[in-house]
Order: structure tokens, then C-alpha cells, then sequence
């Protein structure tokens, strides 16, 4: 695998349409195996609601399958010239083992839009530097595998993402969910979710005059993003690369605490990274688990010290930095798909966001 000094400029891969067929891919987790409810439900409504024909490969369904295998069949999926798109099944958290094994030259000639979020973060890097620009959200268990069913937000940010190409803009949502249920009981699945009030977006415009950027994008998760900047993997070498771009970040359900959050972005800050992006997007957090059953009072204090932390790193490294919090990407439901590397502009004046798919 060679990794360019300095990244080309993304372009956009070409997008499927409704009949075409499209990969299915476990490049983390092989999750699917343990849990086929979701996994299933997701398929189906690739083929109904979507209109696209799944195509499986050897670890999408296997627990355990080592980072080479996992590789060999994103490289399949890839160079397929019958699949025109491809979707993470679920994240993870050791896709940074694959990156040894990736053929960046296999996927450049055969570019792809593909589809992931969480861990899949890494991969998202790794096409950014390839020249791909990606889309970060809608993975198959967790989106399109949603109890009762897709939300609408969701199901209408994906379609505008696989088949639709142009500006698209992000509206918050009414409604979020915030409490999971369990896979492997198919009763989860007979029902609409749990939702409370949205509560509209947050913004941080430092300076007398609201800002309006437009940019190329950056991100993900950024637990994910932690680890890539540990190895020194799929970060481009000079931090020039990214001025003027748009950042977007977003947390799991592992639920860091406000002070990881900070020293995350403090270290990109001692780093040279914070300051060079123009504006940025923060997910909605992740509040609850399963491991961690925050009651509301706990899950709106776990937020807003998450948001604090975000500031006080703002304010120390990239102190002229537009920033929105609440924006419904990432381990949210709604979520929006953000293209990794696409255009996303941000409206400090208009209150807006409007990403290009």
C-alpha cells in the first residue's frame, strides 16, 4: 500500500441508480452473524425502499475475520464493475488493521461511493487521501435496520445521497431517539421507538459578523479519528491540507467523557490540525447505552459538558472557528449523510447547513 505525501483533491465517484447493485461489506465487525434481525430488516429495504440489489461477500457475515480477508473483499467490491455502490454493515473497532492491507492504486481506478460511519471513519480517511470523496452515515443494521421504521430524515438524506447529485441542505430534526433496544429480540422490531423533542441546533459564532464558509470536509468519529492521529495513519503530513475546510465530528456510544473529548481535540490543536478548518459540525451526542442507561437528567448534563469541553478546546487553538452543536449526524436517529470530502457549507448569517452530494 503507498499513501500519497499530499492528498489529491477529492472528486466525486459516479452514482448508482435504482436496479444497480450494491456491496454489502463488514469491514469492522462482522456483526450480521450475531445479530440477523436488523441485518436482515437492512436488506430488505435496500431492495424495496431503495430499489438496490445487495451483494454479499465471504466476512460480511463473519465474526472474527482477520483485517487481510476483510481487505480482500473491499478490494472485490471495488473492482467489481457490476457493483456501483458500498455499504459498511455496521462499525466496529479495529478497521485501522485493515489499512495495511488496502491496495489504494485497485481503488482509485475503480472509485465508488461507499457508505459508513463509526468506525468506518477510517476508511473514510483512507478515500479521502485516495481522492474519493465518501458519504459518513447509513450503515445496514443501524439505519436501514431501524425498529418500526426508517426514519424519514433518514431515508430521505440516503436516497439524496446514493442517486441525487447537488446541494442538499440539513434541517434539525423535530424528534430524536435517544434509548436502544435489543437486537436479538425480534419484539424490538414491532414498534416505533422512543423520541423526545429535538431542541434545534446550537451556535458558536465567534467575532461581531456571523460567518459563512464554505469547504471541502473532514472528520468522523472521533474516538476513530483519535486512534488514525496515535498510529499516524491516513493524516496528511502537512496540516496546510486542510485549511479552509469544514470539520465534523461526532462520539459513540462508548460515551467519552468531556475531558477525553478535550484532550482529543487539544492534542490535534498542539498538533497544528484544530486551527486550520473554517468552521465546524459537531454531532448530536450519544448520551446512552446499554453499558451506561443515563436517566434524561444525566444524558442533557453529559451533552452540555461534552459541548463545553469542544468550546474550551475552540478557544484555546482555533479561537475564530464558526461551530454548530446538535446537528443530527453520526450515532444519532435521524441521521443525515455528510459526504467525506464533499462540499458543506455553513450559513453563521442564515443559520444554515447545506451539504453536496
Amino acid at each position: 500500500m503507498t499513501t500519497p505525501a499530499e492528498p489529491p483533491r477529492p472528486v466525486y465517484p459516479p452514482k448508482p441508480a435504482p436496479g444497480d447493485r450494491i456491496a454489502v461489506v463488514s469491514p469492522s465487525a462482522g456483526l450480521p452473524e450475531l445479530f440477523p434481525l436488523p441485518y436482515e430488516l437492512g436488506l430488505a429495504r435496500l431492495r424495496t425502499m431503495f430499489h438496490l440489489e445487495p451483494v454479499e461477500y465471504p466476512t460480511t457475515r463473519t465474526m472474527g475475520a482477520s483485517p487481510r480477508r476483510r481487505a480482500e473483499d473491499l478490494h472485490a467490491a471495488f473492482a467489481d464493475p457490476t457493483v456501483k455502490a458500498v455499504m459498511a454493515s455496521i462499525g466496529g473497532d479495529d478497521q485501522i488493521t485493515v489499512l495495511p492491507f488496502l491496495d489504494r492504486e485497485l481503488i482509485r481506478a475503480h472509485p465508488k461511493p461507499f457508505f459508513g460511519f463509526s468506525d468506518n471513519t477510517t476508511l473514510h480517511a483512507f478515500l479521502w487521501r485516495t481522492g474519493i470523496v465518501s458519504f459518513h452515515g447509513a450503515s445496514v443494521m443501524c439505519e436501514l435496520g431501524r425498529p418500526g421504521a426508517m426514519a424519514a430524515r433518514t431515508a430521505d438524506s440516503l436516497r439524496a445521497a446514493l442517486f441525487i447529485p447537488g446541494p442538499y441542505e440539513l434541517v434539525p430534526a423535530d424528534r430524536f431517539r435517544t434509548v436502544d433496544v435489543p437486537w436479538d429480540d425480534p419484539a424490538s422490531f414491532t414498534a416505533e421507538p422512543q423520541t423526545e423533542p429535538g431542541g434545534g441546533w446550537l451556535w458558536h459564532l465567534p467575532g461581531a459578523t456571523a460567518q459563512v464558509v464554505e469547504g471541502r470536509s473532514w472528520g468522523g468519529n472521533l474516538e476513530v479519528l483519535s486512534w488514525l492521529l496515535m498510529a499516524d495513519r491516513e493524516i496528511a503530513p502537512d496540516p496546510a491540507a486542510y485549511d479552509g475546510h469544514v470539520l465534523f465530528l461526532e462520539t459513540s456510544e462508548d460515551l467519552p467523557s468531556a475531558v477525553e473529548v478535550f484532550r482529543v481535540l487539544r492534542n490535534m490543536g498542539e498538533r497544528g490540525l484544530l486551527g486550520r478548518f473554517a468552521a465546524l459540525i459537531m454531532g448530536r451526542p450519544k448520551t446512552w447505552s446499554f453499558e451506561q442507561r443515563n436517566t434524561p437528567e444525566e444524558r442533557a448534563r453529559y451533552a452540555r459538558e461534552q459541548r463545553e469541553a469542544v468550546l474550551r478546546a475552540l478557544a484555546a487553538y482555533a479561537p475564530d472557528t464558526m461551530a454548530v452543536f446538535d446537528v443530527d449526524l453520526g450515532h444519532t436517529d435521524p441521521q443525515y449523510v455528510i459526504p467525506y470530502g464533499g462540499v458543506v457549507r455553513v450559513d453563521g448569517q442564515a443559520r444554515r447547513i447545506t451539504v453536496t452530494y
